[in-house]
C-alpha cells in the first residue's frame, strides 16, 4: 500500500456529500427529529459539524448552543457567535456555572488539588497535562497536575491515582452538565442532539461518558482529526477557528489537547496512526515523516494502549 503525506487528504466535495446524506437519513427518517442541536464551543469540530447541519436541515432548523462557565476562555464564546452568525444559524447561550456551584465541581477539584498543594487558594489556576516529548522518550501515560499563582508562580507535581480520579471526576461534571442541557432543548424543539467527537477522541478515548460523548448521531467519528480542518476550510469555517490551537477549554489554565491528552501533534500522530491501521511498515513510515522506526514504534505503541484502556466508554451498557 502507498503511503505519503498526502495518504489522510480527503475528496471535501465527496465527503461532505456522504454526511449530510447521512445526518438526513438518519435524523429524519430513522429518528422522525426535526432538526438539530449543536453545543458549539468555537472549536473546529463543533464548527463543522454545525455547517454539516446546516446543510443537512436548512439554518433555521439548526440550534446552536454555546456552554461557557467560569473557566472558558472568553475565545470560545465569541468565536462560537461569529460561526452562528456565518451558518446562520440559531445560536443561545447558556452559562452553566450556577449548575457547576451548586455540584460543587470547583470545591471538589480543588480540594483534590489541595491535598497535594496546599498552598493553592482561589484565584489561582490549574491543569493536569501528561509528559511531553512521546517520539523522544518511553515512559507511562502518568498525568501531573500544575497551578499556577496569580504572581506567576508555578507548581506541579505527579498526580497519585486517587487524586487524578477525584481531579478528573468532578471535571467531568462539565461536560455531563453541557450533555443535560444540549438534551433538554433538543426535547423541547424535537430536535436530535449530534454528537461533535473525532475518530481521535471517540476510539483513544479523548471524552466523557454520557457527556460530550452522548449525542444521538455521531457524524465526524471516523474522521482524523487534521481531516476534520480539512472539511472546515472546504466548508467556509471562520478563519479564527481554523487557526486556533484546539484546546481542552475544561480547566482554568490554558491546556491544549496535545499538552492534556494525545503527546503528538495531529499531523505526526493522524499519518502514523493511519499507517499503523493500514498495517504500513515502520520502516517506511518513518522514512517518509523523517523519524526513526524506535519513534514510530512508540507512538504507535502509545494509540493502542489508549484504545485498549477506554473500551468502557465506548461500550454500551451491559445487559443479562
Amino acid at each position: 500500500m502507498d503511503f505519503s503525506k498526502d495518504s489522510l487528504k480527503l475528496n471535501c466535495e465527496n465527503e461532505n456529500s456522504r454526511i449530510v446524506s447521512f445526518l438526513k437519513e438518519q435524523v429524519n427518517f430513522n429518528f422522525k427529529r426535526a432538526g438539530a442541536v449543536v453545543g458549539i464551543s468555537g472549536g473546529i469540530d463543533s464548527s463543522v459539524v454545525a455547517a454539516l447541519c446546516a446543510s443537512a436541515f436548512g439554518p433555521e432548523k439548526v440550534l446552536g448552543i454555546s456552554m461557557p462557565e467560569k473557566e472558558s476562555s472568553p475565545d470560545s464564546s465569541s468565536l462560537a457567535s461569529q460561526l452562528a452568525k456565518k451558518l446562520g444559524i440559531n445560536h443561545q447561550i447558556e452559562n452553566i456555572t450556577p449548575i457547576l456551584e451548586g455540584a460543587q465541581t470547583y470545591k471538589r477539584r480543588d480540594d483534590a488539588i489541595r491535598e497535594l498543594i496546599p498552598q493553592y487558594s482561589d484565584g489561582w489556576k490549574c491543569k493536569i497535562v501528561l509528559p511531553q516529548n512521546l517520539l523522544e522518550k518511553g515512559g507511562m501515560n502518568f498525568f501531573s497536575v500544575v497551578v499556577e499563582s496569580s504572581k506567576g508562580e508555578s507548581i506541579s507535581k505527579r498526580l497519585p491515582p486517587k487524586n487524578y480520579l477525584k481531579i478528573v471526576a468532578a471535571s467531568n461534571f462539565k461536560q455531563r452538565t453541557r450533555m443535560m442541557t444540549l438534551y433538554y432543548y433538543a426535547e423541547q424543539l424535537n430536535y436530535a442532539v449530534i454528537g461533535t467527537g473525532n475518530k481521535n477522541e471517540h476510539e483513544q478515548g479523548f471524552f466523557v461518558k454520557y457527556g460530550d460523548g452522548g449525542a444521538d448521531v455521531k457524524p465526524i467519528a471516523h474522521l482524523y482529526k487534521t481531516q476534520v480542518f480539512q472539511l472546515g476550510r472546504y466548508l467556509g469555517v471562520p478563519e479564527g477557528i481554523l487557526t486556533r490551537t484546539p484546546t481542552t477549554d475544561t480547566y482554568s489554565a490554558e491546556v491544549t489537547q496535545e499538552e492534556f491528552f494525545f503527546r503528538l501533534n495531529f499531523q505526526t500522530m493522524d499519518l502514523i496512526w493511519y499507517a499503523m491501521e493500514n498495517r504500513i511498515p515502520q520502516e517506511k513510515v518513518a522514512a517518509v515523516l523523517g523519524l526513526s522506526s524506535d519513534q514510530i514504534e512508540r507512538a504507535q505503541r502509545d494509540i493502542s494502549q489508549k484504545y485498549r484502556n477506554t473500551e468502557y466508554l465506548r461500550a454500551i451498557p451491559a445487559e443479562v
